[in-house]
């Protein structure tokens, strides 16, 4: 009897895309993702999605008075973005998304849409008071149409 030999091989990430709420987790989940796209030599993409709910936001987010909230939102989080980006030295495509959804259906959705073969994220952002897997890691760990990579936190 013939033994097949199953050949290993590893998967070389084209498309990585690590998402943000900008929680120092999340920084350190965006330079892991850094790290991984220089080695794959993969396109990183670093996304944070506004959940547009102005009543749930904490003083830091009210907009200034006269500024349209959702410009106030995209200003915010552009200067979020090119601070993490900056951080790296590969080049990064930023992307922010406006939802009237959850973060995590966003994310699920730019995923499949976009060809995405790797997410990484945060093992909780800003919202996670216990130290477990937030929401939205939890979710994307068993909705995402890709592997994802869920860095720990350190303290």
């Amino acid at each position: 009897m013939n033994k097949v030999k199953k050949e290993k091989r590893m998967f070389a990430y084209k498309s990585i895309l690590c998402a943000t709420d900008f929680s120092q987790n999340c920084s350190q989940a965006f330079k892991r993702a850094a790290e991984l796209a220089r080695a794959y030599g993969a396109k990183l993409t670093l996304m944070h999605v506004v959940e547009y709910f102005p009543e749930q936001r904490s003083n830091e987010w009210i907009e200034r008075e006269g500024e349209d909230p959702k410009d106030f939102e995209q200003r915010k989080a552009q200067e979020g973005l090119d601070k993490l980006a900056g951080q790296v030295d590969i080049d990064v495509d930023q992307e922010i998304r406006f939802t009237n959804q959850s973060a995590k259906h966003e994310i699920i959705r730019y995923a499949d849409e976009h060809g995405i073969d790797l997410i990484v994220v945060a093992s909780h952002g800003q919202h996670g008071i216990l130290p477990e897997v937030g929401s939205t890691t939890h979710a994307l760990t068993y909705r995402a149409p890709c592997d994802v990579l869920v860095v720990r936190a350190t303290e």
